[in-house]
């Protein structure tokens, strides 16, 4: 006798899971953290308590779970390949302009934000399963580029964070206070641009000098 799920039962916890997901997204942006409660969640996405305790047993585990797919992309395993600094910088550039407009992202930062205070834990988990991810993988491109030679760097976390900075200056924090901030494809690309270009400028292999 054997206790592994069927394939069919696989498949319909992760349409559950990704039911649960949806809805207590949909309810943290319009109530916040301490406005949701696992029982609303659970009605909202058409399931049972006990199915949503199974997965998530805390609303802790579920913040968490919702942070992650809000910042998973498709194509997270597809790091540039190294060999080409300004093509790898503007793909992970543009990727990340892609995350950090997403619909509810400037949303989800507001939450964090105004619930630190009594909910320490929801910056951790913002951080941790949220940004963290994306920053490693640009930390580990620029590994990669400094191997080749093609960038000559002590420091690839203050790079990263340099690149990334540059961009989120000016797609998101804007929004945190303006609400009407939503600048076109155009003003975001040439942004990313001029970051590889700084990029480029201050750490390229050809500028820079021993």
């Amino acid at each position: 006798m054997t206790t592994e799920s069927s394939p069919y039962h696989r498949r319909v916890a992760e349409q559950k899971r990704a039911a649960i997901i949806k809805a207590a997204t949909r309810l943290f942006l319009d109530a916040g953290y301490a406005g949701t409660s696992l029982a609303k969640v659970a009605e909202a996405a058409g399931v049972s308590k006990a199915t949503l305790f199974k997965q998530f047993p805390t609303k802790a585990a579920l913040f968490d779970a919702m942070v992650a797919e809000s910042w998973a992309g498709e194509d997270d395993d597809l790091r540039p390949s190294a060999g080409d600094l300004r093509a790898g910088l503007t793909a992970l550039g543009r990727r990340y302009v892609t995350l950090l407009t997403r619909p509810g992202m400037a949303a989800l930062f507001r939450i964090v934000i105004a619930e630190l205070p009594r909910f320490p834990e929801l910056g951790e988990a913002h951080f941790e399963r949220g940004k963290m991810p994306y920053f490693d993988s640009v930390r580990r491109y620029l590994d990669a580029e400094n191997a080749l030679g093609t960038v000559k760097l002590d420091d690839t976390e203050l790079a990263a964070t340099q690149f990334l900075g540059m961009i989120s200056n000016y797609v998101l924090w804007p929004r945190m206070l303006l609400i009407d901030w939503s600048p076109d494809d155009a003003s975001m690309a040439r942004v990313v641009d001029e970051a590889v270009l700084m990029m480029e400028a201050r750490y390229g292999a050809a500028n820079t000098t021993d």
